[in-house]
């Protein structure tokens, strides 16, 4: 009896998403900076700190009146493993974002992939536009981790068959569910990734409801508390002002 060709590549499963901070240059200076040369001229960086509450009160201005194009003067970039569905939710946002994504043409694609975790709501209930979800069953939710689990074993015996016949990666990827786990670098800036957290994430200080999907709220809290200790002035400001981007 011969071994399968996915043998040596067991399924993974995972319940969580991860975001890493790779590098920025991103501070609540960077944003005061590009403000006051509209009334003070050329600036130098290293003044800005001479008087905190004046600068608080600046950027809360901003915020406040929606004097939106100091807030792209910096920039952050994360790195990002989540199922293929957050991703493709997330390219939804285009403005001040740029985007890499693993590609499954040139590497082989790795066999993890999402199963939503206990606390994971299964149930919608009501119609589009004023639905809610509610908690799984323990039959509902053993249902989702077994169904899926043995989904995605087929699904990736189907890949590696491919595979193994000489296939083309490109092609065989074509059997391979979105709930399988990718990587992307995502650079932004504060103002776009306001304008993501708005609409990504649920937070009892916005002013304009949003329902988002689980999964992509996930990262949003993930990138929001990086973002947080980075410009904290600016993202005070973002919730004192009902978290709505300028």
């Amino acid at each position: 009896m011969t071994d399968s060709p996915a043998d040596d590549l067991k399924p993974g499963f995972r319940s969580d998403v991860t975001v890493e901070l790779v590098k920025h240059t991103a501070s609540d200076a960077d944003v005061l900076f590009a403000a006051r040369v509209s009334t003070a001229g050329e600036q130098s960086l290293d003044e800005l700190g001479k008087d905190p509450e004046r600068s608080k009160g600046l950027i809360n201005y901003l915020m406040r009146d929606r004097h939106g194009s100091p807030f792209e003067h910096n920039s952050m970039t994360f790195f990002i493993s989540a199922p293929i569905f957050v991703f493709r939710e997330f390219m939804r946002h285009r403005v001040g974002w740029s985007y890499n994504e693993e590609s499954g043409r040139y590497r082989e694609l790795q066999p993890v992939f999402y199963v939503p975790g206990e606390s994971r709501k299964l149930v919608q209930q009501g119609r589009p536009g004023k639905y809610v979800f509610a908690e799984g069953t323990q039959a509902q939710q053993e249902l989702v981790g077994r169904t899926m689990e043995d989904s995605y074993r087929r699904s990736y015996e189907a890949y590696q068959e491919m595979l193994a016949a000489g296939v083309a990666r490109e092609v065989a990827r074509a059997v391979l569910p979105v709930g399988l786990f990718s990587s992307m670098y995502a650079t932004c800036n504060a103002r776009s990734l306001m304008h993501f957290l708005g609409l990504r994430t649920q937070h009892e200080l916005a002013k304009v409801p949003s329902f988002p999907q689980r999964e992509i709220e996930m990262v949003g809290e993930k990138m929001e508390a990086e973002w947080a200790g980075l410009m904290p002035l600016t993202y005070a400001a973002f919730n004192a002002n009902g978290r709505v981007a300028p």
